[in-house]
């Protein structure tokens, strides 16, 4: 059954969702599923963007066919390598011979990778460089470069004509469509951005300065429409994703407020990290989340601490370290490059507190933690001397908050 639609009079979308898959890259939950998006631009020469996951390769096709009618495709354009979007490309040269490869020299190189047998000719290749152009007719296509959002051959495609950027990874989104093509047509919400935010800061969040230098391209395009390889399509807001995008490269928080993370076995340290939130609530701090490590998966508590300024960890001493789930998060969190925080610090252990000394060992090893006094350190639950000390922490990070 077809599925495609038209983006603009001669763009169509042939891509399709995957609603089955449970992990994304096989580590990042899509409870929602994830779209893989491929496009074709019908024109004097057709061009083919992208192909899709061998999960959805059935719809693609039958999209692609339908979509062509009696007609052969020219091009195809490879703007990213990765499986999730070049897994149909093999069967794609298999059925249309003649097709030209549209490149840079690093795609070229990965296709001869992921697809040994492939008996693809040199004069199949068109590559490409920074700048350069194709004409398809009235469609003119302009590439460029963004190396490490997120492989180092990615490049971004312009369509000059219509004014659509084709933009690989970038302002992707998690979760399977809703019915619309475009965003405004599902009411992209705040829990859709959030999906947004935790797909750039787990995918592309340790390449910021790539991700800025992207941006900086993009600054000088007209861009009415935005075609990432997943998620919705966007043809309008598309300046507010934008800026989003700018603050998560910049590594600049989304919003004033404080994540508190507790790893806890028997609730001492679970119960320090209510009282930190409740005595933030006493002092008007009114945007506080808690999360417990051990259950939520840390993609979302990446997402969570790229949004927010202030983050608290808490951890209870665990084999002489922290506890496992603590030190996957900030181990995750220095992976991916987070800096520019405001921090707390709980630790607890009932003969030889030791998480706080590890907490603040990675946090030292990433840039511009800023660890604010005091170390809370608990023997076990809370006592009189750690309500004064919680509450100290607290004064700490109001008075912050308030800078």
């Amino acid at each position: 059954m077809q599925t495609f639609r038209n983006i603009t009079d001669n763009i169509l979308f042939i891509g399709g969702s995957d609603r089955r898959i449970a992990l994304f890259e096989n580590a990042y939950p899509v409870p929602e599923g994830i779209t893989y998006n491929s496009y074709v631009i019908l024109d004097e020469k057709i061009a083919i963007l992208d192909t899709v996951d061998a999960s959805v390769s059935t719809l693609f096709f039958d999209n692609l066919e339908a979509a062509l009618g009696e007609r052969m495709p020219d091009y195809v354009v490879v703007n990213h390598m990765e499986p999730d979007h070049c897994a149909t490309l093999g069967e794609l040269l298999l059925r249309y011979p003649e097709l030209k490869i549209v490149c840079n020299a690093k795609t070229k190189t990965m296709i001869a990778q992921f697809f040994p047998k492939a008996k693809i000719d040199d004069a199949q290749y068109v590559l490409v460089k920074e700048g350069e152009s194709l004409s398809l007719g009235k469609h003119e296509l302009q590439f460029y470069m963004a190396p490490m959002v997120h492989w180092p051959e990615v490049m971004v495609t312009y369509d000059a004509t219509d004014k659509v950027l084709f933009s690989a990874d970038a302002f992707g989104t998690f979760g399977a469509s809703k019915g619309g093509l475009f965003a405004d047509e599902n009411g992209f919400s705040e829990a859709d951005f959030s999906e947004a935010r935790r797909y750039y800061t787990n995918i592309v969040g340790k390449y910021g300065v790539q991700v800025l230098a992207l941006l900086k391209k993009a600054a000088g395009l007209d861009i009415q429409y935005l075609c990432p390889l997943h998620g919705p399509v966007w043809r309008e807001n598309i300046g507010a994703f934008i800026e989003k995008y700018t603050l998560w490269a910049s590594y600049t928080p989304e919003e004033k407020g404080v994540m508190i993370a507790y790893a806890s076995i028997y609730g001492g340290t679970e119960n320090a990290a209510e009282i930190l939130a409740s005595e933030l609530s006493k002092r008007g701090v009114r945007n506080v989340e808690i999360f417990d490590a051990s259950k939520i998966h840390p993609s979302y508590l990446v997402s969570e601490a790229f949004r927010m300024s202030h983050l608290v960890f808490a951890s209870v001493t665990y084999n002489n370290d922290m506890f496992p789930a603590m030190e996957t998060l900030l181990l995750d969190l220095k992976a991916h490059m987070l800096k520019n925080r405001t921090v707390g610090l709980i630790q607890n252990g009932s003969w030889a507190p030791q998480s706080g000394k590890h907490m603040t060992e990675i946090l030292s090893s990433m840039t511009n933690m800023d660890v604010r006094e005091p170390l809370v350190t608990l023997r076990s639950t809370v006592k009189e001397e750690n309500l004064t000390e919680l509450k100290a922490l607290a004064d700490e990070i109001a008075k912050s908050l308030a800078e």
